[in-house]
Parts: C-alpha cells; sequence; structure tokens
C-alpha cells in the first residue's frame, strides 16, 4: 500500500449525503472515492502538468485552445454530468477481468 498524505477538504452538505449514501450502499470508504475523483481531475488537466514533451504539435482544432495552456475549460458541474449507479459501476467493476477493483483493494476489508 503507497503512503497518504493526510489532507482538509471542504464538501458541500449535498455532496457530503450523497458520499454517505454511496459508501452505506458499496462498502467502499468515502475518501477512496475522495482520491479517484481527484485522479479523474488530474487526468483532464495532465497537459498543463510538466511531463514528456509531445512529439508532434497539437492540432489547430484542439479544443484546449492554444498549445500554450492560457485557455483551459471549466470542468462540467458535477450536476450536469450523467451519473452512473452504483449498482451498473460495481456491475462493470465485477466484469473487469484486471482484478479487483483500487476501491477495494484501498478500503483493505475494513468497514
Amino acid at each position: 500500500m503507497r503512503k497518504k498524505i493526510s489532507t482538509t477538504i471542504y464538501v458541500t452538505p449535498e455532496q457530503a449525503d450523497k458520499l454517505k449514501l454511496l459508501h452505506e450502499r458499496t462498502k467502499v470508504p468515502v475518501a477512496v472515492y475522495i482520491r479517484e475523483g481527484i485522479d479523474l481531475v488530474l487526468r483532464h488537466y495532465a497537459h498543463m502538468l510538466p511531463g514528456q514533451l509531445a512529439l508532434v504539435p497539437e492540432s489547430a482544432d484542439d479544443s484546449f485552445g492554444s498549445s500554450s495552456g492560457l485557455v483551459t475549460p471549466r470542468p462540467p458541474d458535477v450536476s450536469q454530468v450523467s451519473a452512473v449507479s452504483a449498482d451498473a459501476e460495481m456491475a462493470r467493476r465485477a466484469s473487469d477481468a484486471s482484478g479487483p477493483p483500487p476501491s477495494a483493494a484501498a478500503a483493505g476489508g475494513k468497514k
């Protein structure tokens, strides 16, 4: 297990309620879902993070604007994104042949 760094975040009451309900239905800790959400944001903004330079310049019709990274779209509001039900997500993960889902492994069997 990788070492984790403790931090404090503030969520809205609605977010807290939904995360708690998701935890009750899946038995996956809320912290695991928060880490997965952070991974999604980091993946979305990977083009703004340091890393290896692209071998081919980005096309002019790139939806992120100029290659200088000055124009970056705001991520969609969570209320506008269609949510996948917890049951459908669990079924998808169960059918994944690559092994246990990261959420289950991170849960460590604790309740």
